[in-house]
Parts: C-alpha cells; sequence; structure tokens
C-alpha cells in the first residue's frame, strides 16, 4: 500500500513536501522533485544490514565515528536518499536529515528490485556529492564491493567474496566477513 497523498501529488516534491512525509511503510526517496518508491527490506536484507554495523561499530567508537543504519540522507536540496547505512563525522541530533557532507562512508545492499538503483544510480549521486567511500553489498552472493570517489566517480578499491577478508583501514578500521553478515 502507498502512503496516502503520494499519488494525488502534483510534481515536484520538494525538501519540505518530502519530508512532511513522515515516516512511511516504504522506501520513500527525493529525486530531483519526483519520488523513488520501493518496498520494505526483506528479513535476509535487514539482517545482512545488521551484520554491517556490528563490523563497523568498533571501528567508529574508537575514531568518533557513528555508523547509522537507513536515516535520511540529504545529498542536495532536491535529492534526499535513504542508503542502508552510513558513517558519519558528526551528528546533529535536531536534525531530520544528515548532510552528505557529515558521510564518510555510505553503504548499501543489492536486492533484486532494486540492483540498478544500487549499482548505477545512487553511487553516481554519492559520488557526485562527496561521499568519499561506497560500500556495496550483493544480497545473495554475499560479496562486497568497496570504492573510492575519484573525481566525480567511484573507483572499486576491494572487491570480497565468501571466505574472504575484507579489512577497512578507512574511514574506520573494520574487519568484514561475507558469511558473518547472515547466520
Amino acid at each position: 500500500m502507498i502512503t496516502p497523498g503520494v499519488h494525488s501529488r502534483a510534481l515536484p516534491w520538494t525538501e519540505s513536501d518530502y519530508l512532511a512525509l513522515g515516516e512511511t511503510a516504504q522506501r520513500i526517496e527525493l529525486l530531483d522533485g519526483g519520488l523513488l518508491i520501493g518496498p520494505s527490506p526483506s528479513v535476509r536484507h535487514q539482517v545482512i544490514v545488521g551484520g554491517l554495523i556490528v563490523a563497523l561499530e568498533r571501528g567508529c567508537a574508537t575514531t568518533n565515528r557513528t555508523v547509522l543504519p537507513v536515516i535520511n540522507l540529504r545529498l542536495n536540496a532536491t535529492r534526499i536518499l535513504n542508503p542502508d547505512l552510513v558513517v558519519t563525522s558528526e551528528l546533529d541530533f535536531t536534525g531530520l536529515c544528515v548532510p552528505a557532507d557529515a558521510v564518510l562512508l555510505v553503504g548499501e545492499v543489492a536486492a533484486p528490485h532494486s540492483a540498478t538503483i544500487d549499482r548505477v544510480l545512487k553511487p553516481h549521486l554519492y559520488a557526485e556529492a562527496g561521499i568519499e567511500w561506497y560500500l556495496l553489498v550483493e544480497q545473495e552472493s554475499l560479496t562486497l564491493h568497496l570504492y573510492q570517489r575519484q573525481g566525480g566517480h567511484y573507483v572499486e578499491r576491494a572487491t570480497t567474496k565468501r571466505g574472504e577478508v575484507l579489512e577497512l583501514t578507512e574511514p574506520v578500521k573494520a574487519t568484514i566477513r561475507p558469511e558473518e553478515l547472515v547466520p
């Protein structure tokens, strides 16, 4: 069921229109006056995100950084996305959005219904917004792809499969083993 008022509202959507939706059952993101609407994440998806957060938390605690699950990430005045997780350098506890310039790493778990968005559109938008690191997890294979921003795009720095280990040194120190992300 789509949130009431979404279909009947005229374009373009503004940031204030978007934020007025409040919490919804779907993932709704603001993109240049339109909305990207997706279903709530699956249980497997959420378990993987939880595993990533656990793996990143220790490194965050030692560097005064914070890892957050799904949050409103403001890329600019017309773009607010809901990544699966972010690692931030600072937080405004009164804000409704985390600004892109406070985000050091953004992570997405590619689901079958969002694979193209997570592999093509979102990395482009995150890089354009200046976010240094992008972590993409392939939900089915548990393959991890770590990208670093180079100019206006990302360059892959590591690919990690089951049985391998991703050792992050930036923006936080963390060890991620794909097979430990799901029970």
